[in-house]
């Protein structure tokens, strides 16, 4: 009897499934295939690997804010070629199309420079082709855009957050870059000089997996000398000016530096307490702040008070040495020096 209601059961689940709307079946699909785009980053992790992301127990970190400009040779990698040459394209290029494919998201730059990464914040790419007044056609319900109307040209810059932190589970001292966010530099109406537009937010954790299939120049000399984009930032091969760390009062340097020699001698202070601490981080007694020095202080206010067992069996041994010896004064005492008896005598 339970075989027959089995049977019954499946007969009915098929004549179901072969008499579902064809508009069910196709809304199905679109709405898998919309699935299936989203999951294009992992595939694409899962196929090109990137650096391990960090820990949220870290026991220190610092994040930094640099400018870095694309005009500096440690940097021009990143801005050739402005135009797409074959499969080659600088990364303002490659990032905008990513995003205009919907295989990134991008996040609003906020006036205060923080960035927010929420879905509210994220920018539509229709809004930010008019806002910026980047030409596109609509045919068929796509958006269509040739390569020469890329902004990329004007692209010469980028801020980049980056955290320096120590891994405790590996003992290594990391700098990994967590966001990037392009600068365009655009002369406005009258000529009289160029604005910087700082554009939209990237997480770098997203951009990474694409990142390690596209291939950058690294040498003038050598033009066989390239590497990966990902292993450019993962190796921390750029060069930027620090321009804000996170800080309590949330100011910039700019806020609290009066003028360009303070902003220069802040910089490099800054830029040397990083090194300082990755230089002195397990064995300096004179860095206050390294992990050593710290156990080391810790355990001594622990033993603070405490006479070692050893050193108090040297002082003890030092004192009866210090004492004269009774067996060397008694008679039965051997020694090489004769004896002397002394007799009085009567009178």
């Amino acid at each position: 009897m339970r075989q027959l209601l089995l049977i019954a059961c499946l007969v009915l689940c098929c004549q179901c499934m072969l008499a579902q709307p064809q508009a069910r079946r196709n809304a199905q699909q679109e709405q898998k295939a919309k699935s299936n785009a989203g999951n294009l980053t992992t595939r694409a992790q899962i196929s090109f690997p990137t650096s391990a992301s960090m820990s949220e127990d870290v026991v220190w970190r610092r994040d930094i804010y640099r400018e870095m400009s694309l005009e500096d040779d440690a940097n021009a990698g990143l801005y050739y070629p402005v135009e797409p040459v074959g499969n080659q394209m600088n990364l303002f290029t490659y990032l905008f199309k990513l995003m205009m494919h919907g295989n990134i998201k991008a996040y609003e730059y906020r006036l205060d420079g923080n960035e927010l990464f929420t879905d509210s914040a994220r920018i539509k790419p229709l809004a930010f082709l008019d806002n910026y007044h980047i030409y596109y056609e609509k045919k068929d319900g796509r958006i269509r855009l040739d390569n020469s109307d890329i902004p990329s040209r004007e692209v010469k810059g980028y801020y980049i957050k980056e955290s320096a932190y120590y891994d405790q589970g590996t003992s290594t001292f990391h700098r990994k870059v967590i966001a990037l966010c392009p600068i365009m530099s655009r002369e406005d109406d009258f000529g009289d000089g160029t604005t910087k537009y700082p554009l939209f937010w990237v997480k770098y954790d997203d951009i990474a997996p694409f990142l390690s299939k596209q291939t950058i120049m690294t040498s003038n000399l050598n033009n066989a000398a390239t590497m990966s984009m990902d292993d450019y930032f993962t190796m921390n091969r750029y060069e930027g000016k620090i321009y804000k760390t996170t800080n309590m009062l949330g100011r910039t340097l700019a806020q609290y530096c009066e003028t360009p020699e303070q902003m220069t001698a802040e910089q490099l202070r800054i830029e040397k307490e990083l090194e300082d601490f990755e230089k002195n981080i397990f064995g300096n007694p004179e860095q206050k702040d390294s992990l050593d020095s710290i156990a080391a202080a810790q355990s001594e206010v622990k033993g603070k008070g405490k006479k070692p067992k050893a050193a108090k069996a040297r002082k003890a041994k030092e004192e009866k040495a210090d004492k004269p010896s009774k067996r060397s004064s008694s008679p039965s005492s051997g020694g090489s020096s004769p004896r002397v008896s002394v007799r009085r005598q009567r009178h």
